[in-house]
């Protein structure tokens, strides 16, 4: 019980001469998605959403999460004794103002060090330097009441090899070096797992749908440190590290690897993803510079192979969209399906493709009022069973070794109103309008956003999240520093100028509380369009191939312009997937991709 295990927390947190501590959803390297030994804030929450902080006093709680959870939370917390901050509304705190007003004089403020950014415990540090405030980094309190803590993952690691990768490692190290150099740095620490995958060429499965090994790396003017489970990696991995000259330790080994750096050295980091505990290891006379990681934008920015082979994992990915689309139409009524079964069939349809080793993320297959909580995740409790009416949205992704999908579609099984078609209507057509976007090099996903959201709020509503993300290559599904939004969020990190190569998800949505939810996703590749004088012209490709729903759209909401979008699009679709189904499925997919 939640109750239960605050508690002891508290109990553990007054033996301890603490007044708050923080228990964030990170594990040592600041990942969006942890394992299960890592899920310190959803043990003592109940809540189990992707983001969010809890904050235990020792005489309140409160857990801090961002619009894509409000409804989840909500429900998740009702029954405990934790009050729900929703992050970005007005008048409510950030987790640092509330710190500000509950610690007094003489208070601590503690945490695990490890899960916390250096970012974020120097920003501590700088918060209560004028107060009488002590910090501790050296507790992990969750650990001492939690039983039955899972133990880190073991599983195996592999290559990707640069038939999909597209550069070598060595070549990768060299463009590291050359940042690092420019910078006057010796040292660089990698501790952002995604970084480490695209610059090793390694992946694995530490974390569920997220194909990356639990390591930090060490770079140097000539040599690599990798600190990893040597366990985890397999003979080919040691043989190939061998010969670039990258040398294998143990994963802990770090933390004390860091304490010997001499004081001549310059250490290049980033204290978003380098946890406080390695950054207060180094010693206070070296020079450090805490900038983004080089890596950073190196694979935000997809080279020509990778971009060949997004592509042909795309036509994968919308042969299953495809398939499951037709198997939904054409079941529904006539056998019992479920949001579980119905993701379940999905997944199976995906799998059937041997390029498609995982998913990129717990599919969301929400019906009706389910699917207007945004990160909604059907349980054997909450399993509806899907009739022929209202609204089924599915968003959902595969890992293959060409590539990372995310895709959404919402599907009419049924009558809906109106007033459904109408939102359906216009999240089609801010999709629709971000597609066709055509501007100057040199603008943000800020300046774009708009096109999106236009035709929503010109009907009074509005998605309390961004309208989309980048993406990783066979790495994680949600991928800065690009990204669609309307106003900067600085912890997102993805409001960067819209560079070539980069692929970005194209997502806006409606949410009704209690009633019903919309989203349409497609991916797109920015590239440049026309150069006219001095100006470079830019443009979207999109690269998302499976039916949009035409039951749920009143074509007489859109303009002549984007129905001539839709149904070139649909066009499209029907000459790359078609090659792919039976019989039956292409004579149903030309109803379903016919112009309106």
């Amino acid at each position: 019980m939640v109750s239960d295990k605050l508690k002891r927390l508290r109990k553990s947190m007054q033996n301890k001469g603490i007044y708050a501590y923080i228990i964030p959803s990170a594990d040592f390297h600041q990942s969006e998605y942890v394992g299960d030994y890592f899920k310190c804030r959803q043990l003592i929450s109940g809540f189990t959403g992707s983001a969010g902080t809890v904050v235990v006093t020792l005489d309140e709680a409160g857990l801090w999460t961002d619009g894509r959870y409000f409804i989840q939370a909500e429900e998740q917390l009702k029954d405990s004794t934790i009050k729900l901050f929703r992050m970005g509304e007005e008048g409510v705190p950030t987790v640092d103002q509330y710190l500000d007003t509950v610690l007094k004089d003489g208070d601590t403020l503690a945490f695990d060090g490890r899960v916390i950014s250096a970012k974020e415990g120097y920003g501590y540090e700088k918060q209560y330097s004028n107060k009488n405030i002590k910090i501790v980094y050296e507790y992990d309190l969750i650990d001492e009441l939690w039983e039955d803590r899972p133990s880190m993952s073991e599983e195996k690691a592999f290559l990707l090899d640069v038939k999909y990768a597209g550069e070598t490692v060595q070549d990768k190290l060299s463009k590291v070096r050359m940042i690092m150099k420019k910078q006057n740095a010796t040292i660089h620490i990698l501790n952002s797992l995604y970084d480490i995958a695209w610059l090793l060429n390694i992946r694995g499965n530490d974390i569920k749908n997220t194909p990356v090994v639990l390591s930090t790396a060490v770079i140097t003017l000539d040599k690599v440190y990798y600190f990893v489970d040597e366990n985890k990696l397999i003979d080919e991995i040691k043989y190939e590290f061998n010969k670039i000259g990258i040398e294998v330790r143990d994963y802990f080994e770090i933390y004390d690897f860091v304490k010997k750096i001499k004081e001549n050295e310059v250490v290049l980091l980033d204290g978003t993803t380098v946890n406080y505990k390695l950054y207060k290891n180094i010693p206070s006379t070296v020079s450090i510079i805490d900038a983004p990681n080089p890596t950073f934008i190196f694979k935000a920015i997809k080279n020509n192979v990778e971009l060949k082979n997004i592509r042909e994992c795309h036509i994968k990915d919308g042969v299953a969209m495809t398939k499951f689309m037709y198997w939904l139409k054409t079941n529904i009524g006539k056998m019992k399906i479920t949001e579980i079964s119905a993701a379940d069939k999905l997944e199976e349809l995906r799998r059937n493709d041997k390029d498609c080793f995982d998913l990129s993320f717990t599919t969301i297959s929400g019906y009706k009022e389910h699917a207007a909580m945004m990160h909604y995740s059907a349980t054997e409790e909450s399993d509806y069973e899907l009739k022929q009416e209202g609204m089924l949205l599915v968003d959902s992704g595969g890992q293959y070794f060409t590539g990372t999908t995310d895709i959404t579609r919402t599907y009419i099984l049924g009558d809906i109103t109106e007033e459904q078609k109408l939102h359906y209507t216009s999240v089609l057509r801010g999709m629709i309008r971000l597609s066709k976007a055509k501007f100057l090099y040199g603008c943000r996903g800020l300046n774009l956003d708009i096109l999106a959201r236009g035709p929503l709020w010109d009907i009074g509503i509005d998605y309390k999240c961004g309208t989309g993300h980048g993406i990783g290559f066979v790495s994680n599904v949600h991928e800065g520093p690009n990204g669609f939004r309307w106003k900067i969020v600085p912890e997102r990190n993805d409001s960067c100028i819209l560079e070539e190569g980069m692929v970005t998800t194209n997502e806006p949505g409606v949410y009704i509380e209690g009633s019903h939810g919309i989203r349409i996703e497609n991916e797109l590749i920015c590239q440049k369009g026309e150069k006219v004088g001095l100006d470079q012209f830019m443009e979207f490709e999109t690269i998302t191939f499976a039916p949009i729903d035409l039951d749920g759209i009143n074509p007489e909401y859109m303009e002549k312009s984007e129905i001539a979008w839709l149904n070139d699009y649909h066009k499209e679709v029907f000459e790359k997937i078609s090659p792919y189904l039976n019989e039956e499925e292409v004579n149903w997919l030309k109803e379903y991709t016919r112009a309106i």
